[in-house]
């Protein structure tokens, strides 16, 4: 069982100490409040219900909470940000945001001139669940999107950030991949 990069499993999540609970759910979701409330609500009977309880500690975040939890991601394609200020994270979002890291030049001009109209338009970073994603699609929702209204645009950007949470939870659940050959193995 470790907190910073390898997954727990739902037995380790269980039984680690409640300040490295917290660590670990932080990396799934920055508002604080959910990370403390879902260190507070373990023992997870199964992973069912620990979505189930994800999903109570997301509807009770306000938009203070959600503000915090976007903070904690790069913008999408920024690689100086996914490597200096987010290392805790940059595992994760480097995967979720493979789309978009390795996308022509162009295409991450685009996305960081919509990242600063958007954050312009809205005060937040654009919020996007990119696991799958190509650059282009991102891209083509960032553009999209800026036509939202502030009000109905925070509430895509919250449930954006719960499909990335709930992403991330599982990687919190994967089973440590066993060692091979006496040796240790790093996930």
């Amino acid at each position: 069982m470790t907190v910073h990069g390898a997954a727990l499993g739902l037995a380790g999540l269980n039984a680690a100490l409640p300040a490295d609970a917290e660590a670990a759910f932080a990396r799934c979701c920055g508002a604080r409040r959910w990370a403390e409330a879902m260190a507070a609500a373990r023992p997870f009977r199964d992973e069912a219900d620990l979505h189930a309880r994800a999903a109570a500690a997301f509807d009770a975040l306000g938009r203070d909470d959600w503000l915090e939890a976007f903070r904690a991601h790069p913008r999408i394609g920024d690689r100086d940000a996914l490597r200096a200020k987010f290392a805790d994270t940059r595992a994760w979002a480097e995967g979720e945001q493979a789309g978009a890291l390795g996308a022509a030049d162009n295409v991450v001009d685009a996305l960081a001139d919509g990242n600063r109209a958007y954050e312009a338009r809205f005060g937040h970073i654009f919020i996007v669940c990119a696991s799958g994603l190509g650059a282009a699609e991102m891209l083509a929702r960032l553009r999209a999107r800026l036509d939202n209204a502030p009000d109905a645009e925070l509430e895509i950007a919250a449930e954006e950030q719960r499909r990335i949470a709930r992403l991330r939870l599982d990687k919190l659940l994967e089973a440590a991949a066993p060692a091979t050959n006496g040796e240790a193995r790093n996930t």
